[in-house]
């Protein structure tokens, strides 16, 4: 799965805070029941376009990797959440939005390497996605 998530009118306090940046890198892939396999990397950046400055991070896990990049001036960030193995989206979508105070959320899931999911776990993503759609009615 590749959750791709662009958060807009997120909190431009929060999309500076690279340490905020950093913690959710090592405590997020545990909550989604991921691996990390190498400590987060993460920078900022202040270049010659201005509009461009922020901060940029990703963790290495077993499954794959989890990218975070703000951009505090236009109030927005961007998170990739790829993984071969199966994850609640929903709630890992709701998760990026409380912990930036994004106020929109715009995103696309693909569904990749879903061919090598193991019994319980297609069987796990397959009656969330039902229960979401309860949910929904």
């Amino acid at each position: 799965m590749h959750l791709i998530i662009d958060g807009y009118t997120a909190d431009r306090k929060l999309l500076w805070d690279q340490t905020r940046v950093e913690k959710f890198l090592e405590t997020y892939p545990s909550k989604l029941g991921m691996t990390v396999i190498s400590p987060p990397n993460v920078v900022s950046y202040k270049g010659s376009k201005k509009d461009d400055w922020g901060i940029s991070g990703v963790v290495l896990i077993a499954e794959s990797h989890i990218s975070v990049h703000t951009f505090p001036l236009r109030n927005y960030l961007n998170v990739d959440i790829f993984s071969c193995k199966w994850f609640d989206s929903d709630r890992a979508q709701q998760e990026v939005s409380k912990l930036f105070g994004v106020q929109r959320i715009s995103s696309n899931l693909i569904e990749r390497g879903i061919e090598y999911l193991t019994d319980d776990e297609a069987e796990e993503g397959m009656l969330s996605e039902r229960l979401s759609l309860t949910d929904n009615e």
